[in-house]
This record gives C-alpha cells, sequence and structure tokens, in this order.
C-alpha cells in the first residue's frame, strides 16, 4: 500500500469534536530521532504549549520520544485535521529555526484516538509518562526531560 493510502486509510472516519479528549501520535519522517537532541524536543514541547495559550486546546500529557510524540490532549477550539496541521507546520518552523533550507520534521498524517471516559484518559496519560522507560531510554519516569502531564 502506498504513504498516500495509507494517510488517506488514516482520515476515513475521523471525526472531531471539540471538548474531546485525544490522544494524538505523530511520527517523524523516516523516524528520525531528531528529538535526541533536547533542545528541539523543547521546541516541539514548547510548540504544543501554544495550542494551550491560544484556547485551541488543553494539554493533559505529552512526550516528545527520540522519533515520535504522544499527545493527549482536549480540544477546545477548531478541528482535529486543523489542530495537527498547524501544530506540525509551527514545531517544524521551531526546529529547524536555526536551518538555512527548509525541512521536513513529520511524515503526512497522524493518529488519533478518541478518549471515552476518565479511566481511558488517565491510562493514556501512564503510557505516554511512562513511554521512555518502556524503550529503555532511562531508568525511572522523572529521569526523562521531554514529558509532562498535568496530574504531576
Amino acid at each position: 500500500m502506498s504513504k498516500h493510502a495509507m494517510t488517506r486509510r488514516l482520515r476515513l472516519g475521523r471525526h472531531s469534536q471539540v471538548g474531546q479528549v485525544y490522544l494524538l501520535t505523530s511520527v517523524v519522517k523516516d523516524r528520525q530521532a531528531v528529538f535526541q537532541d533536547f533542545q528541539l524536543g523543547r521546541r516541539v514541547v514548547n510548540a504544543l504549549r501554544y495550542y494551550d495559550e491560544q484556547g485551541w486546546t488543553a494539554s493533559l500529557a505529552c512526550v516528545a520520544m527520540p522519533d515520535h510524540l504522544h499527545w493527549l490532549v482536549e480540544l477546545r477550539q477548531h478541528s482535529l485535521p486543523l489542530l495537527m496541521q498547524q501544530m506540525k507546520s509551527r514545531s517544524a518552523k521551531a526546529v529547524f529555526q536555526d536551518q538555512p533550507t527548509k525541512r521536513t520534521l513529520w511524515q503526512a498524517g497522524y493518529h488519533d484516538r478518541a478518549m471515552r471516559d476518565e479511566q481511558q484518559i488517565m491510562v493514556s496519560a501512564c503510557y505516554i509518562v511512562a513511554n521512555p522507560l518502556r524503550a529503555g531510554l532511562v531508568q525511572r519516569v522523572g529521569d526523562y526531560p521531554l514529558w509532562d502531564a498535568v496530574w504531576l
């Protein structure tokens, strides 16, 4: 299956609703470990905060892994596709701000999962926070610098 066909398939049945909490995942192009560089990872996390400040979202948890991002977020304005398009654009500009040539940061598309209840939200938040531990990047959850959660 072509990349274009896979991206189109991801959009089938996608529905976004203001007030809904989503677990969003986006992958770096070619799975490059861009966010192994702490400063570049911070730029992505700061890009997420921008949407909270603008009233588009309420971030509940996030983690910038070396080659992908997980973001647990309540949608407050606009649509999920618009949010993700804007976030990918803003974060790519931030990550590559020091480079003279334009580069692509993210793979096309993203994965989203609507949370049905508080228990699912908490399970997803724990998944996000523990992701670096499961990946063997740290020995303790608190040792990984590129995550955040409203509960901690």
